[in-house]
């Protein structure tokens, strides 16, 4: 790998720990819309689902929120059963088609909830929902760490105050990431030539990571709500920019 590719790979793990340290979830989604151009989609998954795990690690160190076992036992469990339906399909599915049409979902639903005077709120469908949702943010972490756009939008639509949904997309994420590191490992995706790279990204988002942890502290929950959703709409752009232009 050359040294630009390199410096390329570091400055997407910078801006996804930040990320990540701000709002408890957008690694893969922030780093994979950098890292998508320069190197191959199985090293790009496995590098996001290590810097995320990473990055948690890291945030859950600083900004602890508790586990609700009750709360996020459906979560985890619907987790569980998608994130080896996600690692089946990595190998097999179009990447491209894949992030035009979640890119493309999320372009026309969050800008429409972030603009919306009265957000909609879910109150029905119970634990059910929840391990739907869980296990949706599981197949999605198994393509490549994405575990957290699904449970985040999910925890807005049910009108979470920031401190519940920080509880949690981070506990989610930590569970699921964990369970597909190992997924990664034993199916053999991992090999002893990504490590070097993986080195680097641990490096250039520390830091970062860091910095986003002391941000958090000072927002507020309508400018949290308005985060979350704003970097959703990007995600989403990202991942049409990228996916589109190789459609076409």
């Amino acid at each position: 790998m050359t040294l630009s590719t390199l410096l390329i790979v570091a400055l997407g793990a910078a801006l996804a720990g930040f990320v990540q340290g701000l709002s408890g979830f957008g690694f893969g989604l922030t780093a994979l819309s950098v890292w998508a151009w320069v190197i191959d989609p199985t090293l790009a998954a496995f590098l996001s689902v290590a810097g995320s795990l990473g990055g948690q690690l890291v945030a859950a160190a600083k900004v602890r929120r508790g586990f609700d076992l009750p709360l996020l036992a459906p979560f985890i469990l619907g987790g569980l059963v998608g994130i080896p339906l996600g690692v089946a399909l990595l190998p097999r599915l179009d990447i491209d088609w894949f992030k035009a049409i979640l890119g493309g979902l999320l372009v026309v639903w969050c800008p429409a909830m972030l603009f919306a005077r009265n957000l909609p709120r879910i109150t029905g469908g119970g634990r059910a929902a929840d391990t739907v949702v869980g296990l949706a943010g599981g197949v999605l972490g198994g393509l490549g760490g994405f575990t957290g756009v699904l449970p985040t939008l999910w925890c807005t639509l049910r009108g979470y105050e920031r401190n519940k949904q920080r509880n949690v997309i981070q506990n989610f994420n930590l569970s699921m990431l964990l369970a597909i590191m190992v997924a990664y490992l034993a199916s053999g995706v991992v090999r002893p030539s990504m490590l070097p790279t993986l080195a680097v990204v641990l490096l250039a988002m520390l830091v970062p990571t860091l910095l986003g942890t002391r941000v958090y502290a000072g927002i507020s929950e309508t400018g949290f709500r308005r985060l979350v959703l704003g970097l959703l709409t990007v995600s989403g752009v990202t991942m049409l920019a990228s996916a589109l232009p190789k459609l076409a």
